[in-house]
């Protein structure tokens, strides 16, 4: 990675004074505004309506003081409207007929969809190989006679008009031997206990999931290669092609993926099987298997089943590939902020950041109910990355494109709900994928909380972000619609941490949409900052040199605030001008 130099003083008051050299129109502009501003004390520094920031600050009583200020506010008081991002429903940039290459796969027949829009299976062969998925009905030697145990229990299962969860589990232990005496289903039993008369659908629907695992010959024809690290490369699969696979994860047929030995052949790999779903009962345990069980419900129905398909893309940034963070010339972007609303809807159409786990889904069959498992809940058709995706390292991302939102919810962890249906209204590109991209990007955890103000950290979660934001292959780049990204549970700061993403973003030449969840300080402190680092004409290599000297000093003082600390160094260099 490369190496980066710290700045005293005396180099930060350089920088910013070149900065404000290399920006004089700007200068000209902070200088109209103070002049009209009746209570500048109280701030540093506004932009003026042709910037395109929003600000509330010169507003008293519902009248603008300066006739510049005069433009349409959210009560939000963000920086730009939520509705002036970019997302992908805005244009359609022609993608050329759907292909495979070395680096693409592509599960279905090209050359039908391409012509007929039809989704029929890639004609190929199975490979029993270390590069691909194992799959449960491969013809190998070994596993042949394993699929002809699974093929009849869940035959068995799919004859039945109805079908109760001890039967469900007798069928997994049977040829899932091993582990008998070690996996327990009491969480399925007492959510089938516990679901009311009306919404307990669940005997009729076992047995068309069932069906459905059975068709995995059927529909899934050519070997699936693992997305492995070091390695940028695609998987395009149909949407029916995915609920098939995730049949055979929940009846855990899935070979070599029941163990968590280091030593193991899957062990760089999430689990994929359903088996810790359905043990250890829990609320939260209750809310999850109501949003799979309605996913399964859908796609097991003729009228209801999805017809498109789902990219998911695995980007390994080179080392050269990594900016010189001190270098960087670009300005800011665009920045939308708010405290409400979710990623998912009042973000829908831009790359939506989920705050991801190395392993991809983190915890999502498990009891985890942070921000990625939520989303995995809502769009259950992620789970299947955790089939072939292994642990990201620093310099790489997943980026999916077109999957589905069968499901609300509200709430977040301990309170988190399914709330119903969600009906994705989301248009389709040329691919037939939804207009709709997700971003998985693992933030840093910090046990103590203090290293993340190293600066081999920070250069880590940049060149994180980047990897992500900097888009791909040519294709459309909406804004971004991100958050307290590393946050929570791995105690990142939120002031940090926004301003990281803000600076990828700027570099990679998109904007920002950034949702506090209800933190409304985060919101007013985050505009506060941002309006004046925008002002000064603030750009991301000085911004940079800014975070070299706030890591020197949160290491003399733990007690320095980052915001405050850029705003006092803003005020320095002005000082000298």
């Amino acid at each position: 990675m490369k190496s980066h130099t710290h700045n005293d003083s005396s180099q930060m008051k350089e920088a910013l004074q070149h900065d404000t050299q290399q920006n004089p129109q700007k200068e000209k502009e902070k200088h109209e505004k103070e002049q009209c501003s009746n209570d500048s004390t109280n701030r540093d520094s506004f932009l003026p309506s042709s910037s395109g920031i929003c600000s509330a600050e010169n507003v008293k009583d519902g009248q603008a003081e300066c006739p510049e200020f005069l433009q349409q506010m959210e009560r939000t008081l963000s920086c730009c409207q939520l509705k002036d991002m970019k997302r992908l429903q805005h244009g359609d940039m022609k993608l050329g007929p759907l292909r495979f290459t070395r680096r693409h796969t592509v599960l279905i027949d090209v050359d039908t969809f391409n012509s007929q829009r039809k989704f029929l299976p890639q004609k190929g062969r199975d490979l029993w190989h270390s590069d691909f998925v194992k799959m449960p009905c491969s013809q190998s030697a070994n596993q042949k006679s394993r699929w002809d145990v699974i093929s009849k229990k869940l035959k068995s299962l799919a004859s039945k008009k109805t079908v109760s969860v001890k039967d469900v589990e007798e069928a997994i232990i049977k040829y899932n031997p091993k582990y008998k005496d070690q996996w327990s289903f009491d969480a399925l039993h007492t959510f089938n206990k516990n679901i009311p008369d009306t919404e307990n659908y669940f005997k009729t629907l076992f047995p068309k999931i069932a069906a459905l695992a059975l068709k995995l010959p059927d529909f899934v024809n050519k070997a699936i290669p693992l997305l492995r690290k070091g390695q940028s490369a695609t998987i395009t699969l149909s949407q029916v092609q995915i609920s098939c696979l995730l049949a055979n994860a929940f009846f855990c047929t899935f070979p070599h993926r029941n163990t968590s030995n280091p030593t193991a052949e899957y062990s760089g790999y999430p689990t994929i099987n359903f088996n810790s779903l359905f043990g250890n009962w829990s609320e939260r345990k209750r809310e999850k298997l109501r949003a799979i069980m309605h996913y399964f419900k859908e796609v097991t129905d003729e009228s209801t089943r999805p017809k498109g398909l789902v990219t998911f893309h695995r980007e390994c940034l080179s080392y050269t590939d990594m900016p010189t963070w001190e270098s960087c010339k670009e300005n800011l972007s665009k920045l939308h902020i708010t405290s409400e609303g979710q990623i998912e809807l009042e973000g829908k159409g831009m790359l939506q950041v989920d705050f991801a786990n190395s392993l991809i889904g983190g915890g999502v069959l498990g009891s985890g109910l942070l921000q990625e498992e939520i989303l995995f809940l809502i769009n259950p058709e992620l789970i299947v990355a955790r089939l072939f995706t292994e642990k990201l390292e620093d310099n790489e991302c997943l980026i999916i494109t077109g999957s589905q939102q069968f499901s609300s919810y509200s709430g977040f962890g301990d309170s988190f709900e399914w709330a119903g249906p969600y009906e994705d209204q989301s248009e389709r590109d040329q691919w037939a994928r939804r207009k709709t991209q997700i971003l998985a990007i693992d933030a840093m955890n910090f046990r103590h909380s203090m290293d993340q103000y190293k600066m081999r950290h920070i250069n880590r979660e940049l060149n994180k972000a980047y990897c992500g934001f900097k888009g791909y292959d040519g294709h459309e780049k909406p804004d971004i619609a991100t958050g307290k990204w590393g946050c929570g549970a791995f105690n990142g700061d939120p002031q940090l941490k926004a301003l990281i993403q803000l600076m990828a973003a700027a570099k990679a030449k998109r904007g920002l949409a950034f949702f506090t969840f209800g933190d409304e300080y985060l919101k007013q402190s985050l505009q506060h900052i941002y309006d004046l680092m925008f002002a000064e004409g603030i750009t991301v290599g000085t911004l940079y040199k800014l975070l070299c000297e706030f890591s020197s000093a949160k290491h003399r003082d733990s007690h320095v605030d980052l915001f405050d600390f850029i705003k006092k160094n803003i005020r320095n260099s002005k000082s000298h001008l």
